[in-house]
């Protein structure tokens, strides 16, 4: 090779802490990794690099790559360090594990059962992580063959976990993985080019199974069914057990949460429950792909797999319908596997549903009114004033985020008669927050946050309180005869002023009225006379003017 054309580019695998995926991204290559793509060029005699991008885009490449620590999957660290008893506080690194891929990395470990977790304590090493540790293979293989063999599996697990350890050793031939078995075992003959695989897998399970020593704890009855190769995977995958959205489709709801699907027609997708064994997403693709899976049967749940299995009761609001669903789910992470109805529904569960739902919707589920806002703002207002000066209030603190914070102690009460959605509208959520103000404050609301105030020409005008400061939209001539810009609470708080023509549209906003009055009252004044003749007789009255 005399030639080298370099596009700069490279296929990085990243591992995902969020979805416990790799993903494949294109980046930019480091200026190591081009020197060293150059070199391949003058291998064995002088020959040339070709370099798909301009010199001043070369000067500005990173140096060198990431350390792989920083992008890997840090199950296999995790599972080491527990061995050694150490945590990665402990140890001195040149590059620190991300913090965040470490803890999903643990999270793993105690699915596959090698780790024990207590609140509070680090995570200890079990004796099954004990001897997943000392077999050569990332902890999902590991787990898998080392439960396999207590199946009377052995065989079978450890021909899986070699065509896991291998790249695929049959292109093109659809993503299940009981055809790769088939080849592996002999029965179809490799197609050119794959040979070198299927030797390579051959020879790994050989190795696997120089490591599983003693006869099956437990094995299963019948070894040769094909739903136990599901079930290995199962094993290996907790987290990528999937299940059909749509009978027939291609896209599959993950155990993680997460979504995956066949990029085209595939046999599989017959299936309703597969196990995904190889997934993943390139930049720019929303869903994973899937290029790896068997079939899955969910009846596992309820023997081998049952410890993949949590049972609880779900009690929610069908917004749809505006009634209750009240049931009991059995569910593999985020799988629902069976499902039954739970009857005579407590009212303390019912209240709580309903909380579920007011905190998934909002506030604005009860019945407010425009002057119900105002009133919480009043009280916002003079407890904001408290805080900036003291740092503390006697006035409560009721926003909607502590409203949302603590709904169990001021609106739970009151639930025991709502049974359907238009049941909210019936609440007094005037009285019920009102109660939250204990005596004196009502009347100090009253007197310091008052809904309106009296102006010059004898107006009582309203005072708009979700602004801030708060506002008072009064017409100019109201004011002929006022110096100052009013002020509430104790004279704590300027308000704003908006003044407004005889026709009620702004002509200016202040929280200087004297300042007004000396300077940019004229310009207002030569600005209205034409338009408003009546009002230019009235300037008589200030001596402003």
């Amino acid at each position: 090779m005399r030639v080298v054309i370099d596009a700069g580019l490279a296929r990085v695998p990243r591992f995902d802490p969020g979805s416990g995926m790799t993903r494949l991204d294109n980046q930019r290559i480091s200026r190591a990794s081009a020197t060293q793509r150059a070199g391949r060029a003058g291998r064995l005699e002088p020959g040339v690099c070709y370099r798909l991008w301009s010199e001043a885009q070369h000067d500005q490449l990173a140096a060198y790559g990431a350390a792989e620590i920083l992008q890997a999957d840090l199950a296999g660290l995790a599972l080491q360090l527990a061995r050694w008893g150490v945590t990665p506080a402990q140890l001195v690194w040149l590059d620190i594990p991300p913090a965040a891929a470490y803890a999903q990395a643990q999270d793993l470990l105690v699915r596959l059962e090698a780790l024990s977790y207590q609140p509070g304590q680090l995570p200890a090493l079990m004796p099954h992580g004990q001897a997943m540790a000392e077999l050569p293979a990332h902890p999902r293989i590991a787990h898998l063959l080392l439960r396999g063999h207590a199946l009377g599996l052995g065989e079978l697990a450890c021909d899986v976990a070699a065509l896991l350890g291998e790249r695929d050793i049959l292109r093109g031939g659809g993503a299940d993985l009981h055809s790769r078995l088939t080849l592996l075992a002999g029965s179809e003959r490799a197609a050119r080019g794959a040979q070198g695989g299927v030797q390579r897998a051959k020879q790994l399970a050989r190795q696997y199974r120089g490591y599983l020593r003693g006869a099956a704890n437990s094995p299963v009855s019948d070894p040769d069914h094909p739903r136990w190769l599901g079930a290995l995977l199962a094993l290996a995958y907790p987290d990528r057990v999937a299940q059909q959205r749509r009978a027939g489709g291609a896209e599959y709801r993950l155990a993680n949460g997460r979504a995956a699907l066949f990029a085209e027609a595939d046999a599989l997708m017959k299936q309703p429950w597969l196990v995904i064994a190889d997934l993943g997403s390139r930049q720019g693709q929303r869903e994973e792909r899937i290029y790896l899976a068997a079939e899955f049967d969910p009846a596992l749940f309820d023997s081998v797999l049952a410890e993949q299995v949590i049972t609880l009761d779900q009690i929610d609001w069908d917004e749809r319908e505006g009634v209750f669903r009240a049931e009991r789910q059995r569910k593999a992470g985020e799988l629902i596997i069976s499902r039954e109805p739970l009857i005579g529904l407590d009212e303390a569960a019912r209240s709580h549903a309903l909380l579920a739902l007011v905190r998934r919707k909002g506030l604005e589920l009860l019945p407010w009114t425009p002057e119900l806002r105002q009133w919480q703002a009043r009280v916002a207002l003079l407890r904001n004033l408290d805080v900036d000066k003291n740092a503390t209030s006697e006035w409560p603190d009721l926003s909607d985020a502590q409203l949302l914070a603590t709904l169990e102690n001021w609106l739970m009460p009151y639930l025991g008669k709502v049974t359907r959605l238009s049941h909210f509208g019936q609440l007094d959520l005037s009285s019920i927050l009102r109660n939250l103000l204990p005596w004196p404050l009502p009347q100090q609301l009253e007197a310091q946050a008052p809904q309106t105030i009296q102006v010059p020409s004898g107006s009582n005008i309203r005072i708009d309180y979700n602004e801030q400061p708060p506002v008072l939209s009064v017409r100019l001539q109201e004011l002929f005869g006022l110096s100052d810009t009013p002020r509430i609470a104790s004279g704590r708080q300027v308000l704003k002023l908006h003044l407004l023509s005889p026709a009620r549209r702004p002509v200016q906003v202040t929280q200087d009225l004297a300042n007004f009055w000396r300077s940019t009252y004229i310009d207002v004044k030569k600005d209205l006379k034409g338009r408003y003749p009546k009002l230019s007789r009235n300037v008589h009255q200030l001596a402003y003017a």
